[in-house]
């Protein structure tokens, strides 16, 4: 049966859509090729947030609601790493999505990216109490699925948010304040330390602060070729 212009265009749309839930970015010339790395990339993403939700490594596991193993784009060459989930982000399972996720959100898309154009994570996957932050232990319990996402994201440049996320690549004591605004080599990844949006919204008077925040995300976009 021959098939009509818009019922073949209905089909591409669906197959389109159907690779973006996949996470596929680009179709290669050989789809042979690239079916073989999405579905790898893919597998190994999915089994490596079924043993985060299923991990009891430390008393946290225990006490969440949901795990937050992280979001974005599988391939992409942009990340932000928070400390951990807080409340909304225990609620929802998805990183980043209360009133910090919103102006990060903000911070995104004044980049230039969509949310979606970007991967998403913390270094711990569970809500410590009160928002406190994680110990050590828990950090070394959980290092290890932040590991195994930088070997599959491969990103080029990760901005990390705050003290936690920035000492922990960095392996320093050193604050925020005096490590921002510069990058940092980790292996092929460019490390960009800078103020947590949480930091922002406590100092929401404080334009210096942002401004500084901006000057950051400004050498970032310079560095991936964005401006």
């Amino acid at each position: 049966m021959k098939l009509t212009r818009n019922k073949l265009l209905s089909d591409i749309q669906e197959n389109l859509s159907y690779l973006s839930q996949l996470g596929v970015e680009y179709i290669f010339n050989d789809p042979s090729q690239k079916r073989s790395l999405s579905e790898s990339v893919f597998d190994r993403f999915k089994r490596l947030e079924a043993r985060i939700h299923n991990c009891r490594k430390c008393p946290l596991g225990a006490a969440r609601t949901h795990a937050v193993p992280g979001e974005g784009n599988r391939q992409a060459d942009l990340m932000f790493i928070g400390e951990g989930p807080g409340r909304d982000e225990d609620l929802q399972g998805r990183p980043f999505v209360g009133k910090a996720g919103q102006l990060l959100t903000r911070i995104i898309h004044a980049m230039g990216f969509r949310r979606e154009d970007v991967y998403i994570a913390n270094i711990i996957k569970c809500r410590p109490p009160d928002n406190r932050n994680p110990n050590r232990d828990e950090i070394e319990n959980c290092s290890g699925y932040l590991y195994e996402q930088l070997e599959l994201v491969r990103p080029r440049v990760i901005v990390t948010l705050g003290n936690v996320p920035t000492q922990f690549f960095l392996q320093v004591k050193t604050g925020i304040t005096s490590l921002r605004g510069n990058f940092y080599p980790y292996g092929h990844i460019q490390i960009m330390p800078t103020f947590h949006p949480s930091y922002l919204i406590r100092n929401e008077n404080d334009r210096q602060r942002k401004r500084l925040v901006w000057e950051d995300m400004k050498k970032v976009c310079a560095y991936l070729g964005m401006r």
